[in-house]
């Protein structure tokens, strides 16, 4: 027998029933309309509530459960609604449940801001209701039930029960299938929404620590970066300190050998040709003789000189060129030899390498200007430039700048047997901090040996002329 159009309009919709209340066309149709468009107003108020209650969702587990619970207990005008999840369900969520009395004032048993301790104004058939949901004692849960004036149904996610909602209304609020369908979808849209809450609260938890692992990170990476930096200019103070040594121990090594072997030499020459030279009538030979030993005078100055310079490097921090250039003039010099000193510009600390090559051009310069240019006067003249240094020594001996050029390239560029070493090495010091010598005419009637040495950037800047 094939179902009547009627009929069929049922099948498959109890929830519109329950909803509407309209199933009948007889003369009770009227009160019977009445009644549902009141049942329809509810539940359209309930509805409004209960999307209100979901949008709560972003703001944190605790606002969505007052909100879902409020919801119900405004549609039911109930005296108590009970919210609450089983021990060990939705891990993340919370709080784990709520009530609320008739006036909305919220109660539970953990942090949920404004509640009121339980106390023995609970009715007690809410908190055997809330202990038998905690404990997961869900046999009578299962099925929504609805029983007058007291109704709950069951919180379903993943097919399982996870925690069940109840409400308790005064006898003047009759609970019916309406009820029902509004407390299951508050149910069914409360356990997905505290889900996702928490999927929410869980999601910014991470970002908040992923970002404070990336702020420490870049703390740690740019602590690493300044110890790095410390650690480069430590290593390379060690080792400007380990060069320098090296240099100073071989530069005294040197004097050493210096003062015990080859000065010791020249000055036992020179006492045997002082010997000789008494020992001789000859006047011819008495002059040779006078010569050398005047020779040999010149090599222990000058050997001395060196030892000296050896023994106190341009890099000395308790002397200036000027000071290293004036005990030069003074002390390491001929007696016949009158040596002095000027200064132009303001007077800046150069780097050691720098001061020494100046340091040793200049003794180089007066040794040339005593022994073979046979000079009385000497002018050292040392000019600090913006961009440069300028050393140049001057005599009046008779030395020809034509004959010393042409020595120098020479020298340069063969190097026979070592002779005019002097002139090339003083030229190598220049260039080896990019500079060059000059050998020139002097004002004084002999010659005058230039050098030119760029300044460092970083100590042109502050310079004067």
């Amino acid at each position: 027998m094939s179902a009547s159009p009627y009929q069929a309009r049922r099948v498959g919709a109890p929830d519109l029933e329950r909803l509407t209340g309209v199933r009948s066309g007889k003369g009770s149709f009227y009160p019977e309309f009445r009644g549902a468009a009141q049942r329809l107003e509810r539940v359209l108020a309930a509805l409004d509530a209960i999307s209100r209650a979901l949008v709560q969702t972003v703001d944190g587990p605790e606002p969505l459960v007052r909100a879902v619970a409020e919801a119900a207990r405004a549609h039911l005008d109930a005296d108590w609604v009970l919210l609450a999840l089983a021990d060990g369900a939705l891990p993340e969520a919370s709080p784990r449940h709520l009530i609320l009395d008739s006036e909305g004032t919220p109660h539970a048993f953990e942090g949920v801001p404004g509640a009121r301790v339980p106390g023995p104004h609970l009715p007690d058939a809410v908190l055997n209701r809330l202990n038998d949901i905690l404990r997961g004692e869900f046999a009578q849960f299962r099925l929504p039930v609805i029983e007058g004036h007291h109704a709950h149904v069951p919180i379903e996610l993943d097919g399982g029960i996870v925690g069940a909602f109840a409400a308790w209304t005064p006898q003047t609020r009759t609970l019916d299938g309406t009820d029902e369908t509004v407390m299951r979808i508050l149910a069914s849209q409360t356990a997905v929404a505290l889900q996702n809450s928490a999927f929410v609260q869980k999601s910014q938890r991470l970002l908040e620590q992923a970002e404070a692992a990336y702020a420490q990170a870049r703390e740690h990476a740019a602590e690493l970066a300044a110890r790095n930096a410390e650690l480069s200019a430590t290593q390379r103070e060690l080792g400007a300190a380990q060069r320098r040594q090296v240099l100073d121990s071989e530069r005294q090594r040197i004097a050493r050998e210096l003062h015990d072997s080859v000065a010791q030499l020249v000055l036992s020459a020179g006492m045997q040709i002082e010997v000789c030279r008494s020992e001789i009538e000859s006047p011819d030979l008495s002059h040779r003789l006078d010569l050398a030993k005047d020779l040999t005078r010149s090599a222990v100055e000058q050997l001395r000189s060196a030892i000296y310079a050896l023994n106190h490097p341009g890099d000395a921090a308790r002397s200036s060129l000027p000071e290293l250039l004036e005990q030069l003039a003074t002390v390491h010099m001929p007696d016949d030899l009158r040596v002095t000193l000027r200064v132009d510009g303001t007077a800046a600390d150069l780097p050691g390498d720098v001061e020494h090559a100046l340091l040793r051009i200049a003794g180089e310069a007066l040794f040339n200007t005593a022994v073979h240019g046979h000079a009385k006067r000497a002018n050292i003249r040392l000019a600090y430039r913006p961009l440069a240094v300028t050393l140049s020594v001057a005599d009046d001996g008779t030395g020809d700048p034509e004959k010393m050029r042409t020595m120098l390239r020479l020298a340069d560029a063969t190097d026979v047997n070592g002779h005019h070493r002097g002139l090339a090495n003083m030229a190598a010091r220049a260039r080896e901090h990019g500079g060059t010598i000059e050998v020139q005419r002097s004002r004084m009637g002999g010659v005058r040996i230039v050098a030119t040495v760029p300044r460092p950037a970083e100590n042109a800047e502050g310079s004067q002329t």
